[in-house]
């Protein structure tokens, strides 16, 4: 029965791994650093899903990046775009529409 709640767990956080990128790339910053972030925050991720939704968000033109190479380890900042914060704000607005139709649902039930 675990397996099966993990997958519907699995598919319910799978958007909002995109709406915190692009809320938390507002401010640069790179890939180690922002799975850190997302795990404080309670969006637990790994490296194998981040990296290649970082580089499908850059594609689409919702991040854009630079190299930063002031250090010994050269690394990828990323940040949102303009479309990516339009893109975030219309995400967060339908979340939060969302959010108000479960709530209403539950409501109901009482």
């Amino acid at each position: 029965m675990n397996e099966i709640l993990d997958t519907h767990l699995q598919e319910l956080r799978r958007g909002t791994i995109v709406l915190a990128c692009l809320q938390l790339l507002r401010t640069p910053g790179y890939g180690y650093g922002l799975l850190e972030q997302l795990e404080q925050r309670g969006f637990a991720t790994d490296a194998n899903t981040l990296y290649p939704l970082l580089r499908r968000l850059e594609k689409q033109e919702y991040l854009t990046s630079e190299w930063n190479t002031d250090e010994a380890r050269p690394r990828k900042f990323y940040r949102t775009s303009v479309a990516g914060i339009r893109l975030a704000d219309t995400l967060t607005q339908e979340w939060l529409a969302l959010t108000d139709a479960i709530a209403s649902l539950t409501d109901q039930e009482h």
